[in-house]
């Protein structure tokens, strides 16, 4: 497999994981009592400023503030969530299928440590950030239901990033 090809395949491979993990955490909030529909739900309707905006949005503006040096207005707050949510989980994908893509033989079972590492990270970076607490401040049931959506991405990645595979093996 040639780079260019284990990093299209992670790319795609991760947009039917973050969807599957997306899915997911819906379904939660369904049960859970929300009620708005997947469309509304998915681009984070009802963030209408930074101060309702989830962890995505809150590393999103730092980074464009950061970079441009000029402020992010609060009717951003929708759109940035939503393209960092994406953004890292595509990016995360990348590295995943360059990672694999290297491999003779890509197994599911890879998808696992992909996702506690995606997982981790956050738990990681996010209270240096002070955008999370630190780990060890959540509960165990917070930080399995986490863990759980992650194990979904990285699993529905791992899946993925086999099945282009073994269709661009039929295809060739």
């Amino acid at each position: 497999m040639t780079p260019l090809g284990a990093l299209t395949r992670g790319l795609v491979a991760s947009a039917v994981g973050t969807l599957a993990m997306d899915t997911l955490l819906f379904s939660r909030y369904r049960r859970g009592g929300g009620t708005d529909r997947f469309p509304a739900w998915e681009f984070s309707a009802g963030v209408e400023k930074w101060d309702d905006a989830p962890a995505p949005a809150q590393v999103g503006k730092r980074l464009v503030e950061g970079l441009f040096q000029r402020p992010l207005p609060p009717e951003r707050a929708r759109l940035v969530n939503n393209v960092t949510h994406w953004a890292f989980g595509l990016l995360n994908g990348v590295q995943y299928g360059l990672v694999a893509g290297s491999l003779r033989n890509p197994r599911l079972r890879y998808g696992v440590p992909f996702a506690v590492g995606v997982w981790g990270s956050g738990y990681a970076v996010l209270p240096a950030a002070g955008l999370y607490e630190p780990i060890w401040e959540y509960d165990a049931t917070t930080l399995a239901r986490d863990l759980s959506a992650h194990l979904v991405f990285g699993l529905t990645t791992a899946a993925a990033f086999n099945a282009l595979t073994r269709m661009a093996g039929r295809a060739a």
